[in-house]
């Protein structure tokens, strides 16, 4: 959950080396750097989960967790992480990215990790891309708790774009 200070420490670096003149060039840099950055994520979190000898090293959870289920919340990461990548990037607008994380709070699973790592969003930057999807999915995942219908696919009032 650090995207947002790397994307800034990128952007920074990113001015000083091609200036206003390249905004062209600084943004392909960019891009390029997100989806570098993007790749890493996903491969530093596949062998954490694939070695739970790995996977200590970054339970900061708070919580005596045994390896499966720290495993579990790794895997439930990469999914949120997912749908946060593809909002950011601009391939799902609010409304499917509402729809996309309604779908994933269905499992218990990606339920009880979104409450455990509750403190983990609670110092980001409240105006980062990262904190607006978090207030989206607090929202949503609130909805879900306090809908009176087993039609999961209908709760929630999807925000406006």
């Amino acid at each position: 959950m650090i995207t947002g200070g790397l994307a800034g420490t990128a952007t920074a670096h990113m001015w000083q080396q091609y200036g206003p003149g390249r905004a062209d060039a600084a943004a392909e840099w960019l891009r390029r750097a997100r989806a570098h950055q993007q790749r890493m994520h996903w491969e530093l979190l596949s062998k954490a989960i694939d070695d739970p000898a790995l996977a200590v090293v970054i339970d900061n959870y708070g919580l005596d967790l045994t390896p499966e289920k720290r495993r579990q919340y790794l895997y439930a990461n990469l999914w949120y992480i997912n749908a946060f990548y593809l909002y950011e990037s601009g391939l799902l607008n609010q409304r499917e990215l509402f729809s996309s994380l309604r779908e994933l709070f269905q499992s218990e699973h990606m339920r009880e990790y979104w409450e455990n790592t509750r403190p983990h969003r609670a110092s980001l930057d409240p105006s980062s891309v990262e904190a607006e999807v978090g207030r989206i999915a607090e929202t949503l995942l609130r909805e879900i708790d306090e809908a009176d219908t087993d039609e999961w696919w209908v709760v929630g009032e999807p925000p406006s774009e």
